[in-house]
């Protein structure tokens, strides 16, 4: 997990701040529970410390006056919350009139916060030979455009308890979605579409030499753009990206077919099979024969 901010364009406030809780898959988020309190005023939400699950907390209506870590909101209707595993949070004041909201607790694995975030041993070949990364981002607190999410709430609340199990983790999904969704706005800002346009390009000319000067030539726009808003999508620059997607068609070329290791770096953009094995190594953890051998075995042991 990693908490950090997101600058949204938008034209109100162009420098308008909100806290992001971003959360990479492999593995997903796994639903444990949820529920709905209904609070009388005088009630208060009960103080935690180091609950080792997410708390998300959606507020129907009324208010809502929490604390975490030393950082205080005031939710009122529409209004969402992710408390963090971690963290301690507890009661600022008791509710001053009636309150309606749902919680739904979560469990995300090796997570840590800011950027000691957790990252794996390059050391040790993964149990998997494939990676898909994807980073769910969600609002550390956000204003619901619309009330799909209560709805969704309201459904998982009323499946039969222990044989829901893949209708639970459904709509649950479509809840993330819809708060990853709503973190961005309604419409895909630029900065977004012109990332996603890039690694679409990437993807399609991998083998090919590709530069930031290239990619600014190709999507007419300044390459300090562009490397810009990978970063904010991906995480990573387009260079980084690509050689990352060039890595992950070489293990499956590594299982799926006998060519030498030679052929398959010069297949994937490679010049040089000696620099390719060193990248392969980085972040595999395995040469490229050994990756070969340990998820391949054929023939006798």
């Amino acid at each position: 997990m990693i908490l950090y901010k997101l600058r949204l364009i938008a034209e109100v406030d162009p420098l308008s701040e909100i806290d992001i809780v971003e959360l990479r898959t492999p593995p997903v988020p796994y639903y444990w529970e949820s529920g709905r309190s209904d609070f009388r005023v005088g009630d208060r939400h009960p103080n935690r410390r180091n609950l080792g699950l997410y708390d998300l907390l959606l507020v129907e209506r009324g208010a809502l006056y929490i604390g975490e870590n030393g950082v205080e909101w005031t939710l009122r209707k529409g209004d969402t919350l992710l408390l963090l595993p971690d963290g301690e949070h507890y009661s600022v004041q008791p509710c001053d009139q009636e309150t309606v909201f749902y919680w739904i607790h979560f469990e995300h694995d090796y997570w840590q916060r800011g950027a000691h975030a957790a990252k794996p041993d390059g050391s040790l070949p993964s149990s998997m030979p494939f990676s898909n990364p994807y980073a769910i981002r969600i609002p550390k607190h956000f204003t619901l455009p619309n009330p799909v999410a209560f709805e969704l709430c309201r459904q998982l609340l009323g499946l039969t308890v222990g044989d829901s199990f893949w209708e639970e983790r459904s709509l649950f999904a479509k809840l993330l979605s819809l708060l990853e969704d709503g973190a961005l706005g309604h419409s895909v800002p630029p900065a977004i579409r012109l990332a996603e346009k890039t690694a679409a390009y990437i993807q399609q000319h991998y083998q090919e030499e590709i530069t930031n000067e290239s990619l600014a030539e190709a999507l007419h726009f300044h390459s300090t753009y562009i490397v810009r808003c990978m970063k904010q999508k991906y995480g990573m620059t387009p260079v980084h990206y690509l050689l990352e997607f060039r890595l992950e068609r070489a293990k499956r070329l590594l299982l799926t077919t006998e060519w030498s290791v030679e052929r398959i770096a010069e297949e994937v953009g490679f010049r040089y099979a000696p620099y390719f094995s060193t990248c392969f190594k980085r972040q595999a953890g395995l040469t490229p024969a050994l990756f070969r051998k340990y998820y391949c075995r054929v023939g006798p042991e």
